[in-house]
């Protein structure tokens, strides 16, 4: 019974030494490019340590190199050894020299610069490590798109574009209570209404256009107009450069830019885009949103169409 009871602790103790083992191994293969990054960085201001204090020796190493040269060139410069010593001898000679110094200084230096090529070896590896990630992450964000945009293609032939809308910008038809004046006795009076509108949120890509942006005005009708016109804009400079990031787009705007505008935008190519629609589209949607104090007002949602990260595809 002890001993049924023992070999079940044991195998206890290695099932958690195992799992922890596994658990180790993940978080450093996840957080290896870090590692790899310090120790190349450590390495290489070691390295550079090393180098330096090699240098100190280096006159002591060469010093018995140098002995041997001057008594080589001064035997050679020697007529009364001429016929014992001939310059060929000297040649010879000389270049044994040089060689066993060049060994001697390649002993010296040589731990410096195999660790300064181990840690050049760790950035470049890190590197490498991070440039798969994002290849990986590219590709798996243009499936998820890819997947999306069917879907959303599959709500709007089955439920017509408004429905599409009303569910992507979470549209909801909410009653408002409002004063008006009676035209008739000019008294006012509260009147309920039904109105739709959008979720004060916004999704990674959208944006509302209002007192936020610096461009816009309290004129609803400017500022559709101004968004066409910018919306043109931003078309010419697509096709000009063959691409164009959301956040050029947003600088237009008097947007602010956050970390994913500046990674994802618009690829034009004459003959035709696969990855996008080849043209800057800003989505834009007159609506309503609600305030803070519990009424609502015009606003104007913004989606654009962009193709997705782009920095790969340039």
């Amino acid at each position: 019974m002890k001993r049924r009871i023992t070999d079940m602790k044991k195998e206890e103790i290695i099932k958690n030494v195992s799992t922890t083992f596994s658990k180790v191994s993940v978080k450093l293969k996840k957080h290896s490019p870090e590692i790899l990054v310090v120790a190349g960085v450590v390495g290489t201001v070691a390295s550079a340590v090393m180098a330096c204090h090699a240098t100190t020796k280096l006159d002591s190493v060469l010093e018995k190199s140098k002995k041997d040269i001057d008594a080589i060139h001064k035997c050679a410069e020697n007529e009364e050894l001429a016929a014992e010593y001939s310059k060929d001898d000297a040649k010879k000679d000389l270049t044994i020299v040089y060689v066993q110094a060049g060994v001697k200084v390649a002993k010296l230096y040589a731990p410096a610069v195999a660790l300064g090529t181990l840690s050049i070896a760790s950035i470049v590896a890190s590197h490498n490590i991070l440039k798969k990630r994002n290849v990986a992450l590219a590709a798996a964000y243009a499936t998820v798109d890819k997947t999306f945009k069917e879907y959303r293609n599959r709500v709007v032939e089955r439920f017509g574009a408004e429905v599409d809308k009303e569910l992507r910008y979470n549209i909801k038809a909410k009653k408002f209570e409002e004063t008006v004046t009676d035209p008739d006795s000019g008294k006012e009076k509260k009147v309920k209404s039904t109105v739709d509108v959008a979720a004060p949120s916004t999704n990674d890509y959208a944006r509302f256009f209002d007192d936020t942006c610096e461009a816009y005005e309290s004129n609803m009708d400017y500022n559709l107009m101004y968004l066409r016109s910018q919306q043109n804009l931003a078309n010419d400079k697509l096709k000009a450069n063959g691409y164009l990031f959301l956040s050029d787009v947003y600088d237009q705007l008097g947007i602010k830019r956050t970390k994913m505008s500046q990674t994802v935008g618009w690829i034009y190519k004459p003959e035709g885009n696969e990855n996008g629609d080849n043209f800057v589209d800003f989505g834009i949607l007159e609506t309503n949103r609600e305030t803070e104090d519990g009424g609502y007002e015009k606003a104007i949602l913004m989606e654009f169409n962009v193709d997705g990260p782009i920095l790969d595809l340039i």
